[in-house]
């Protein structure tokens, strides 16, 4: 009998590990609530003289064969969106002393977001709320979100 209680005990530990390990791989795909970043857009980075505007919610390659560079959006202005191009996580904003940079010095770069198939929000003349999606849904304002074809 003891055997028996043995088994079924480990059986139970073994079951309850397959689904946490489970839950942890969802978990991990799916974005971390309040922690979740809904500023950050991939662009293209070759220079002032490429024309390729591209612009993703995703890493990949942009039309002109380059890999996308991460940003985060510092201001939406109409349908254009402010990029600070610093490095991967930052979380600075406008320079207060000089509007044409981001707080860590960078020089701010301007995206249309008009035809890229981007959603994002637009408060008004000059958004705050920087939030921007893939698909339709709400900006952290409460607003809906929008997209310019």
């Amino acid at each position: 009998m003891y055997h028996k209680n043995a088994l079924v005990r480990h059986t139970g530990i073994a079951v309850a590990l397959v689904l946490l390990f489970a839950w942890a791989g969802v978990a991990a795909d799916a974005p971390q609530g309040a922690d979740a970043r809904r500023d950050v857009l991939y662009v293209c980075n070759c220079g002032p003289e490429c024309k390729c505007n591209s612009v993703s919610t995703q890493p990949g390659k942009c039309a002109c064969g380059s890999a996308l560079k991460w940003s985060h959006v510092v201001k939406i202005e109409g349908n254009d969106a402010l990029l600070c191009m610093c490095d991967e996580g930052c979380k600075c904003s406008i320079d207060p002393k000089d509007p044409t940079k981001c707080g860590c010095g960078k020089a701010l770069k301007r995206v249309s977001l008009k035809g890229t198939g981007i959603y994002f929000c637009n408060c008004g003349g000059s958004c705050t709320c920087n939030t921007v999606s893939d698909k339709p849904g709400k900006c952290s304002c409460g607003m809906d979100l929008k997209k310019v074809d």
